[in-house]
């Protein structure tokens, strides 16, 4: 039986992290047992104690750090439990926890080390147009850094190898999309995309605001220039 933990970072989530671990409870995949890890970061509201009482294992920064931060700390508790693969998913309930087969199948197959759900695949609906010019423009910027083609480089769902997960580097605390692909890719990882389903979110707000470039783009920058 191999051991496959679901990683799921989360702020102020406590509108929506008891229905998707719920749900996340029900998902069964061939061969595998599942193990959650909530990745607290920082909350001042009951999403550490939901996500106790509904039997996930709870990391909890004392203070908020940042996406890329609990991706990172969530990756590691994963790796250091001896998890065979890790499947990572945002708590907002914008992605369907029923693709998690779909999205780790790549990874327990041996074909990939590093899995992208991606939402243009899925047949999107409802995602504002800002936010799909953006997506899509940082997509583009990634196919032309790596040579490798993919749709969503901007997605919220993400399977790794413990190879993969293991060897993962984000090297800031704001957010992991684009750093933790050009890592990843440059490492030798194969890549593969499935598609998955998305829906926008009801409950809270997005961390992503006009800033969100002045930010991502000097540590893409970094991570070019990293040894």
């Amino acid at each position: 039986m191999k051991h496959l933990a679901v990683v799921v970072p989360a702020k102020d989530e406590e509108a929506t992290i008891g229905v998707l671990l719920d749900r996340i409870a029900r998902v069964r995949v061939d061969g595998c047992e599942l193990r959650t890890i909530v990745v607290d970061d920082g909350s001042t509201d009951g999403t550490a104690a939901i996500a106790r009482s509904k039997g996930a294992e709870v990391v909890r920064h004392p203070e908020n750090r940042g996406l890329g931060a609990a991706v990172r700390t969530g990756l590691r508790a994963a790796v250091e439990g001896g998890a065979d693969a890790v499947a990572y998913l945002d708590a907002d309930l914008e992605y369907y926890p029923e693709d998690i087969p779909r999205l780790v199948e790549p990874v327990l197959a041996g074909r990939a080390g590093y899995v992208l759900g991606s939402r243009f695949r899925g047949g999107v609906r409802g995602m504002r147009l800002y936010r799909r010019a953006g997506n899509l423009a940082f997509t583009l910027l990634l196919v032309l850094l790596t040579r490798r083609y993919m749709t969503d480089g901007q997605t919220g769902m993400r399977a790794f190898s413990h190879e993969a997960a293991a060897s993962a580097e984000i090297i800031h605390d704001y957010n992991y999309a684009q750093v933790l692909t050009l890592d990843l890719l440059r490492k030798g990882f194969v890549l593969e995309e499935v598609p998955i389903r998305y829906r926008l979110r009801e409950h809270g707000a997005s961390f992503i605001s006009w800033r969100y470039p002045a930010k991502v783009l000097p540590a893409i920058w970094r991570e070019l220039r990293a040894p």
